[in-house]
């Protein structure tokens, strides 16, 4: 695994001049700059996506006129790959949404039951599906779509972009390649919360309302109400922002970390199909395992966010006591209310965007290089 830092060499080969016969550079191509500025890029943490894979030597950019020359080319061209990838990424996110909203209403559903004495409880998937369907009709399953569809935008730009660069702030800190993705992945999840939780509380409230979906308020009518009662703050369009900072964060720790950390440790397969299916099952498995690891704090998330149990009474506060509460409650496995459908929805959702955002890269990488 190459260092994380980048790493220093020459240029080239000193000679001496013919007539001063003072030292002198032997630089490549379009390398300008002294030795102390010649640095060897390599496929560190900040590298494409990849770059694990594929060993490509180490290509010597200089800047021209020392700190004060010009950007590299190279910035160039990752900024604008960088920014023709997320439309791709954005439009899966879209698609992603309204596939499976479904299931994130069933899964809201499930986490705000408080147990069997529950008069809204479900018995099982099959029976939340049926409920909803009967009481509320096909538009049921798409309560609080909008929401989550206005804050894709933001929320897939911040992930991945941030992500990208917190890879290229701890390439500079002496973190195992192993940690510092897991690491990136944590900072990205963060940043992510914060932009999406007031989406979170608008979508939670109208996902966890049982009315005809015709009776149901809008998006716009719902956030309105929730800042003329509550505010804008921890109680109002920011209620359960712990909850949804530990959501975000241990979910992309858990997805990137693991993803990256194991496509390096797979083999690669020179059979187009076979890598696909080898990075699709590995996307698949980090979905998973991270939905399994942050659900309490998903229950969590959605208790503060949602109804409470006596209107005008605040039983579900905060995060970590709304867990010990829940665990006393109603035992262990309550903290994982919700996870079946949770795991039917980010396991493949999850692949499928780490795969486009694979491919797409590595695609508009290679339209560069050959211009």
């Amino acid at each position: 695994m190459d260092s994380l830092a980048p790493r220093i060499s020459s240029c080239g080969a000193g000679g001496k001049s013919g007539k001063s016969g003072e030292e002198t550079l032997t630089q490549p191509r379009g390398c300008h700059g002294t030795r102390s500025q010649c640095v060897q890029q390599g496929p560190g943490v900040g590298a494409a996506p990849g770059a694990g894979e594929a060993r490509r030597p180490g290509r010597a950019a200089c800047p021209r006129g020392g700190a004060q020359g010009r950007a590299a080319p190279a910035d160039a061209a990752s900024a604008g790959r960088d920014a023709t990838a997320k439309p791709c990424r954005r439009g899966w996110g879209l698609v992603e949404i309204c596939l499976m909203h479904p299931l994130d209403v069933v899964k809201t559903r499930f986490q705000i039951q408080r147990g069997k004495t529950d008069p809204t409880s479900y018995k099982s998937l099959g029976d939340c599906f049926r409920t909803i369907f009967q009481r509320e009709g096909l538009l049921g399953f798409y309560k609080g779509l909008f929401p989550p569809v206005l804050a894709e935008t933001p929320k897939r730009a911040v992930k991945f972009f941030t992500f990208e660069q917190y890879k290229k702030l701890l390439g500079y800190a002496s973190l195992p390649p192993g940690l510092a993705f897991a690491v990136a992945g944590l900072g990205s999840g963060l940043t992510e919360a914060v932009v999406v939780n007031p989406f979170e509380v608008v979508k939670v409230t109208l996902q966890a309302n049982q009315n005809a979906f015709k009776e149901q308020p809008s998006s716009f009518v719902q956030a309105r109400q929730i800042i003329k009662t509550d505010g804008l703050g921890f109680q109002g369009l920011n209620k359960g922002l712990t909850a949804t900072l530990g959501r975000h964060g241990v979910f992309n720790m858990v997805y990137f970390g693991f993803y990256f950390n194991m496509k390096n440790i797979l083999p690669v397969n020179k059979d187009p199909n076979l890598e696909f299916l080898r990075k699709f099952g590995i996307g698949l498995v980090s979905g998973t395992i991270a939905s399994i690891i942050n659900i309490p704090f998903d229950v969590a998330k959605s208790r503060i966010q949602g109804p409470q149990p006596v209107p005008g009474e605040i039983k579900y506060r905060t995060c970590f006591k709304t867990m010990a509460t829940v665990y006393k409650e109603e035992g262990f496995l309550a903290l994982y209310k919700g996870l079946l459908p949770k795991i039917m929805r980010l396991g493949p959702g999850g692949a499928v965007m780490l795969l486009i955002y694979e491919y797409v890269y590595a695609w508009l990488q290679d339209t560069v290089n050959h211009k």
